[in-house]
């Protein structure tokens, strides 16, 4: 059974950073691409950032600068570390196993002005 957990949400003034994890189980995590997406408040669901299993990135342009993907294979982890954070960051941030289409339940991120 495979599961996606993420955590590392919250709420944070713009111009702070988090930085989001992912933790995946019932999968070989370290050849499988990841990504993290996310959904604003009447937003369409948007990607943010692709990692292969070698570590090759890959960003959507607003956050190319700012946030940074990473994978700890050893740790079958994902992260997202997000700096700069602006308002319109606000989202539910989703971690995807792109490699077989698997959806983590998301974690919030408020970015308050």
């Amino acid at each position: 059974q495979v599961q996606l957990v993420e955590s590392g949400g919250g709420l944070v003034q713009a111009g702070g950073a988090l930085r989001l994890s992912c933790v995946a189980s019932g999968t070989d995590f370290s050849i499988d691409t990841m990504a993290w997406y996310r959904q604003g408040p009447g937003k369409e669901r948007e990607l943010v950032a692709t990692i292969t299993g070698g570590g090759s990135t890959g960003y959507a342009n607003p956050m190319k600068g700012r946030f940074t993907i990473s994978r700890d294979n050893a740790k079958s982890t994902v992260y997202l570390q997000m700096n700069s954070l602006k308002p319109e960051d606000t989202a539910d941030y989703y971690c995807v196993d792109v490699t077989h289409n698997w959806w983590g339940r998301g974690t919030q991120v408020s970015v308050s002005s």
